[in-house]
């Protein structure tokens, strides 16, 4: 029988991450139609309004600074390319929901409870806690009839895509293509002519150094820049005004205890031997015996396990390590192989255990029995968590009260500072049009060349630079847009001309070379070997890669040339070709698989470039917006 809960194992792993992370569901919130507000694009009459595409933004953005941190850089989200995929995703979230709708595809309310009775947090001595499952979703600020309407239009739209991302096709004999390229091997050398070996022979002349500069002057621009004084109200820069007391965090342990609870987890080896669930039923009976021989083996040696493992077993990821899988909870593992390994004692080796990847044996190296941790160990990372809620809502509480101070008191931002107890702080000099550290992205650069505060020298309007943060700027000093002088470029425009002439020698030479080694000429040069494969073509120059793998290697050695503005010309001689040996079946089978997944992609791709050919679209531009 189907079980609907363990194939939707990873949906419940996102769904979890929602609970965890509001964030981590962008997006959703466009599946229920929005009152109110100006909308920035319509799907078939349904509305995206701003506010939906301000909170998939908001969210997208928490996304990834909580995957990048020190490294997330606000700026990115600025960038108009990055806006639109934005908005294209809302739209094709709500067309799937149309589509899934229209074709009847809908999820039992039996079938959406045994989903969320499955969520470790919602469980209690591992059974569903209805008041578990209220309390994690009150501490979001969500109830329970919106969570269920999510998680059931999530469950109906997963069906819709799984139809064309899981029939991929791939047939055995593109796989076994796919396996020689890229394992096939070329034997080259390459000798590189650099311009700087050319720049003695290059000449530029004082006239093509000027004609240079009088016809791109735009090179020598300088931008309009500006020294300002800003105050940055944020709920980070709040916290050393919180303050938290034992009570409140003994309160917020006793309220959570789902949170410092680990889990039973147990450590597992196993050795597998494979075969398809779909594959033929003479298949899936040779591979039973073959995994009963082995069985047999390790019952007369226990001992030699991750030995017989390392010999026998057709996991990739585990058999070069005796089979070891190291820990893992519930919930990790298809539910044949969980259901086995859990009822073993440690030491303990199990019978045959099938599931949809083939026959396992399972052996249990140990177990680590679920914990809590205790409040003494807990207490500073709940004090933490505490200060940042509270730091959260006294900026909530300020925000308004600090734009309406800026925008009341515009001659001055010292009662803006003085209202959230914050610095007023001072810039370096900004150039306008390049945005640099936090917080000078895009949008606060606006605010500080904007004509109130270069032309009427008052305080910028109070703006959000990121979530939960707030700036206004004042100018202190600015220099207009400029040109560079002459004398000033002079030498950088001769010694950019110098090197364009060296880069043309180079490429001169380097065809002549081509030519002379295709005619049999030995010149005396200094080849530098290698083997390169197809595999190795994202670490290597594309055009590389393409020269070595276009030539024809019917007469080796055979010669080729390339243009490289970065490094000059390179000569290519490949000298020999080394086929790969034979494939295993499970290389195959991982081949075939990945090919299915890529089709299965392009499939769901060209469903949806059709449905939005068929659908009613229209779309504001970004830029209108405000």
């Amino acid at each position: 029988m189907f079980d609907f809960v363990q194939n939707q194992k990873r949906l419940i792993q996102i769904v979890l991450a929602l609970i965890i992370l509001p964030f981590a569901f962008w997006g959703v919130d466009s599946y229920r139609k929005s009152g109110g507000g100006e909308s920035l694009a319509t799907v078939n009459g349904e509305k995206i309004s701003q506010q939906e595409f301000d909170n998939a933004l908001r969210q997208q953005q928490d996304r990834m600074r909580q995957m990048m941190g020190d490294k997330f850089d606000q700026a990115m989200f600025d960038k108009p390319e990055i806006k639109h995929s934005i908005l294209d995703n809302l739209i094709n979230q709500r067309l799937l929901v149309s589509q899934a709708r229209a074709v009847g595809l809908t999820v039992s309310d039996e079938q959406l409870a045994q989903v969320i009775a499955g969520i470790d947090s919602f469980q209690k001595d591992g059974k569903f806690d209805k008041q578990r499952y209220e309390a994690a979703l009150r501490n979001q600020g969500m109830s329970p009839a919106v969570f269920e309407e999510r998680i059931q239009q999530e469950l109906g739209l997963r069906q819709l895509t799984d139809g064309y991302t899981r029939n991929g096709f791939a047939s055995g004999t593109i796989a076994d293509r796919l396996i020689r390229l890229n394992g096939q091997q070329r034997v080259i050398s390459t000798v590189l002519l650099a311009p700087e070996a050319f720049v003695k022979q290059a000449t530029v002349d004082e006239a093509a150094v000027k004609s240079y500069y009088e016809k791109h002057a735009e090179e020598f621009q300088t931008p309009e820049q500006a020294r300002v004084e800003y105050v940055m109200l944020s709920a980070e820069a709040l916290l050393p005004q919180i303050t938290v007391d034992d009570a409140e965090v003994k309160n917020y342990y006793d309220e959570h205890q789902a949170e410092f609870g680990a889990a039973e987890q147990i450590h597992a080896a196993h050795i597998l031997i494979t075969v398809s669930a779909q594959a033929p039923e003479a298949d899936k009976q040779s591979a039973k015996a073959k995994a009963e021989q082995v069985l047999q083996q390790v019952k007369q040696s226990p001992g030699k396990f991750a030995e017989l493992a390392r010999q026998y077993s057709q996991d990739p990821g585990s058999a070069a390590n005796g089979g070891d899988l190291g820990l893992f909870g519930r919930g990790m593992m298809v539910k044949p192989f969980e259901d086995a390994a859990f009822k073993l004692k440690p030491g303990e080796i199990s019978g045959l255990v099938q599931s949809d990847f083939g026959y396992h044996i399972i052996k249990l190296l140990g177990t680590t029995p679920a914990k809590v941790q205790p409040l003494n160990e807990a207490k500073a990372t709940i004090s933490s968590k505490l200060k940042l809620q509270k730091a959260s809502d006294r900026f909530a509480e300020l925000a308004e009260k600090f734009s309406n101070t800026v925008y009341e008191q515009s001659d001055t931002l010292k009662s803006a500072a003085e209202l959230v107890k914050l610095p007023v702080q001072q810039s370096v000099w900004l150039s306008k049009g390049q945005p640099g550290a936090a917080p000078w992205t895009d949008k606060a650069l606006q605010a500080a060349f904007s004509n109130e505060v270069v032309k009427d020298k008052r305080n910028s309007p109070a703006i959000e630079v990121a979530p939960n943060t707030m700036l206004a700027v004042r100018m202190l000093e600015y220099k207009p847009a400029g040109a560079r002088s002459w004398a000033e470029v002079s030498d950088a425009i001769r010694q950019k001309l110098l090197r364009q002439k060296a880069l043309e020698l180079a490429y001169k030479q380097g065809k002549e070379v081509v030519e002379q080694l295709r005619r049999g000429d030995k010149p005396k040069l200094e080849w530098k070997p290698q083997t390169i494969t197809y595999a190795q073509a994202a670490s290597l120059d594309s055009e590389l890669v393409r020269q070595v793998f276009q030539a024809d290697a019917a007469k080796l050695p055979v010669y080729a040339g390339m243009e490289s503005a970065q490094n000059g010309y390179m000569l290519i001689r490949v000298e020999a070709i080394k086929e790969a040996g034979q494939a295993d079946d499970v290389k195959r089978t991982r081949y075939v698989r990945q090919l299915r997944q890529m089709t299965g992609d392009e499939l769901l791709q060209a469903y949806m470039a059709d449905t939005r050919k068929r659908a009613e679209i229209n779309v504001r531009l970004l830029d209108e917006k405000k």
